[in-house]
């Protein structure tokens, strides 16, 4: 375990024009190694034709890949992962799903003692953070609250799209949208860009990673800071964050 990558935060599964995880497989590599990965598909409504889908995606690699359903022998699947992949979709339907089987402590005691390695992706890394509260995504199922695994001590916003990729349209950017999450919390958030991730080394050091990089955009005395973070970037100061909600 010293030796493997423990987290792995990807903002996205695709990247455009490209097939499904490819512009990941290597990260995905150092996490699981030659162990067994156990995916979680409950973020969307088809388990069976997602999880064949992930499958596929990962055939080229040294490991089988379980899918978890949502019943005891789920539950029993990622009781004993090693290696665990939560999928994308919708959050909301991922975190109630999660909350009904009661694996959640499991899998915060389970990491945080070592034994478990995370993966995520889109839902799958919004559930890694405290809340998902910055997910965006429609609540179509209504989970009992929002707190989610906190394996992170911050927020991450998934997909962030800057101004310019909302030229002609007059709702609001999603800027506009995290300026808001931060006038009501003091929690910081990593705006990942398609393309780019979240990873914690065999070393210990938590940085990101991918294409096209990411904004931390934190609530100052005054207004909202942002900082601009390329890959390779550290992102030690943020595992002493202690965030804070419904703060205003």
């Amino acid at each position: 375990m010293t030796n493997l990558t423990s987290l792995l935060l990807l903002s996205n599964s695709k990247n455009y024009g490209g097939s499904f995880l490819e512009h990941a497989l290597k990260p995905i590599a150092k996490l699981v190694h030659q162990d067994d990965l156990v995916f979680v598909p409950f973020a969307l409504a088809d388990h069976e034709n997602y999880g064949k889908l992930i499958s596929d995606a990962l055939s080229t690699l040294p490991f089988a890949v379980q899918v978890a359903t949502p019943d005891e022998r789920g539950i029993e699947l990622i009781s004993r992962a090693k290696v665990l992949f939560v999928g994308g979709g919708n959050t909301f339907r991922l975190l109630k799903t999660v909350q009904n089987l009661g694996v959640m402590p499991s899998i915060v005691r389970r990491y945080r003692s070592g034994e478990l390695r995370y993966m995520g992706s889109s839902a799958g890394t919004n559930l890694a953070c405290p809340t998902i509260r910055t997910t965006n995504d429609m609540p179509i199922v209504s989970p009992d609250g929002f707190e989610a695994l906190g394996l992170v001590p911050f927020q991450v916003n998934a997909h962030f799209q800057d101004d310019q990729a909302f030229v002609g349209h007059m709702g609001e950017t999603r800027r506009t949208r995290l300026t808001e999450f931060l006038e009501e919390n003091d929690a910081p958030v990593l705006a990942l860009r398609e393309g780019a991730w979240i990873e914690m080394t065999a070393s210990g050091k938590l940085h990101v990673g991918g294409e096209n990089g990411a904004i931390l955009f934190r609530r100052t005395r005054h207004n909202v800071e942002e900082v601009e973070l390329q890959s390779g970037d550290d992102l030690a100061d943020l595992e002493s964050s202690t965030p804070v909600y419904d703060s205003r």
